[in-house]
């Protein structure tokens, strides 16, 4: 395996030297952020942009490889993380577009993985969403393949905030609609595991594991904390909102010697990538990286 960073929380840092601080922190994998170049607010820790993929040329792609293999840190994936099955269909054109260009740029750099949303429509149910995603992603999938890519869905339901409840902005974040995923995807697409988002929905991490754990491509290392009393407040129908709160690795209620066991026992040898979302430690950037290097110390004895 191999600890790294999702590079999102650095967005004003050059990717090469968020590289040096990396590698000189004991991480020895970066997944790059790459969604497209752009103004205005984006939505908290998405719209970094360290790779322009829409411009990047081959020997370009080589050049960024290889420094940063100079440095001792390999891309583990790209990531871009928007809403490919959003009701309008004009957003959706833009967010598919960029998406094709992150596919190209990690066959132009050899990166074997493409991690993303399936998407979904928060005002519709699951059925109505998968019958969009039949027609949407069949295109996207082709393309990837086509190139020598990957496509990772990470199993974020995506529902943090009222503009996402009650459906969420990612279908994909329960068994049942994960077997339909590999029923008719499977092989040209696989998980971004992130086990926090299996605590607050009271889903069997280990039996999660056990059941999709050959189909992990790429895994995230996020924790998360229950607030009950927000819990008390709020009831389960909230979908979590105000009292699903993100922390950084041992902070949380993810058992991590399970998880490294359930992940080994699968046969999983790839990258394990911090994901930082701990508004305890965003403050500033030495705060994120405090975060970080907090996360690197709990989960680094179980990375061989």
């Amino acid at each position: 395996m191999q600890l790294g960073i999702l590079t999102a929380p650095f967005p004003e840092t050059d990717l090469m030297d968020v590289a040096d601080w990396a590698a000189s922190s004991g991480f020895t994998a970066l997944e790059v952020a790459c969604w497209p170049v752009a103004d205005g607010p984006v939505r908290r820790y998405a719209g970094t942009t360290h790779i322009d993929v829409a411009n990047i040329t081959a020997a370009q792609g080589a050049d960024t490889v290889a420094e940063l293999s100079s440095k001792g840190i390999s891309i583990s994936g790209l990531g871009y993380y928007p809403n490919p099955l959003h009701p309008d269909a004009a957003h959706r054109d833009v967010v598919l577009a960029h998406l094709k260009s992150v596919i190209d740029g990690a066959s132009k750099m050899s990166v074997p993985v493409v991690n993303t949303f399936c998407g979904g429509d928060a005002s519709v149910n699951i059925d109505e969403n998968w019958a969009r995603a039949q027609t949407i992603w069949p295109d996207i999938i082709s393309y990837a393949r086509d190139k020598g890519v990957k496509i990772a869905f990470e199993n974020c339901p995506m529902i943090f905030s009222d503009d996402e409840w009650p459906g969420g902005h990612n279908i994909a974040y329960a068994p049942y609609i994960w077997r339909r995923i590999l029923e008719a995807w499977g092989g040209d697409v696989g998980m971004n595991f992130d086990p926090s988002h299996l605590v607050w929905q009271m889903i069997d991490q280990r039996r999660f594991v056990r059941e999709f754990g050959a189909h992990m491509l790429h895994v995230h290392a996020k924790d998360l904390m229950i607030d009950h009393d927000g819990l008390y407040e709020r009831g389960i129908m909230s979908g979590g909102m105000g009292w699903q709160v993100p922390r950084m690795p041992g902070l949380g209620d993810v058992n991590w010697g399970h998880f490294f066991a359930d992940l080994y026992r699968a046969g999983y040898n790839g990258p394990v990538i911090i994901e930082h979302e701990d508004r305890d430690f965003e403050a500033d950037d030495a705060g994120i990286k405090r975060g970080f290097l907090l996360a690197r110390d709990t989960l680094l004895p179980y990375i061989h």
